[in-house]
């Protein structure tokens, strides 16, 4: 799937000239956390989140409110902490390196960026201008629509089952692979033993994702790593 496939089409969207107070109210109405920024040509220029907003003077949080220790380790960013707390426009406040993606970026890589960027939702561009955006609710609504039925074809036999489970695990870190299984009547039996737990539940979690396996039982010894080894 791909993000034009999620992403929500109509986008609440704000003008750098808005107001800060303005766009408050808009999220508070929308019960949105955030919202891109766009020129008149609908021409993606930034995005606002709730985190920009956090650190006011209206509020007594802004940055002459930090403890000492806080304003010497955030001293190189005073002037720009200084127009976040006390800018009256969204041009003014929001980010402006903007994270996006474009319409047939895959949900993989989206899910990657929401991870390693910390970040709750990206625009969708098509050709520069903003078509869409995708959250980390859009994922979830995917993941909570998509049919059972995606999951595989027909019931495989013993063999193919043992053939599909090796095959998945070949290769992985935390592989399972070398240990030994067996499958009997579609019943997955895992022997041997593992320096965790967590290799265990990987096992037995790519077993159950199996077309024809009605079960998985575990004849296992774990030798748990100790902490600092």
């Amino acid at each position: 799937m791909h993000a034009k496939d999620v992403m929500t089409t109509e986008v609440v969207t704000l003008r750098p000239e808005t107001t800060v107070r303005e766009a408050a109210k808009l999220f508070v109405a929308r019960h949105i956390s955030g919202a891109p920024v766009v020129d008149g040509s609908g021409t993606l220029v930034g995005m606002l989140s709730e985190g920009d907003l956090l650190h006011r003077q209206e509020l007594d949080t802004d940055e002459s409110r930090r403890s000492r220790w806080l304003s010497m380790l955030f001293s190189a960013n005073q002037a720009a902490d200084y127009v976040k707390s006390h800018a009256s426009t969204v041009g003014d406040v929001m980010t402006h390196n903007v994270i996006s993606v474009e319409e047939h970026t895959s949900l993989q890589d989206i899910a990657n960026l929401f991870e390693l960027r910390r970040i709750k939702r990206v625009p969708v561009l098509r050709a520069g201008k903003l078509v869409g955006i995708v959250s980390r609710a859009n994922l979830v609504q995917a993941l909570a629509t998509t049919p059972v039925e995606e999951r595989g074809a027909a019931a495989m036999s013993d063999a193919e089952i043992r053939a599909t489970l090796m095959g998945e695990l070949a290769g992985r870190k935390w592989s399972y692979i070398g240990r030994n299984v067996i499958v009997r009547d579609g019943v997955v039996h895992l022997w041997g033993s593992v320096w965790s737990s967590e290799e265990i539940r990987a096992a037995r979690v790519a077993a159950q994702g199996i077309a024809g396996v009605k079960g998985v039982e575990e004849h296992i010894e774990t030798h748990e790593i100790m902490p600092g080894l």
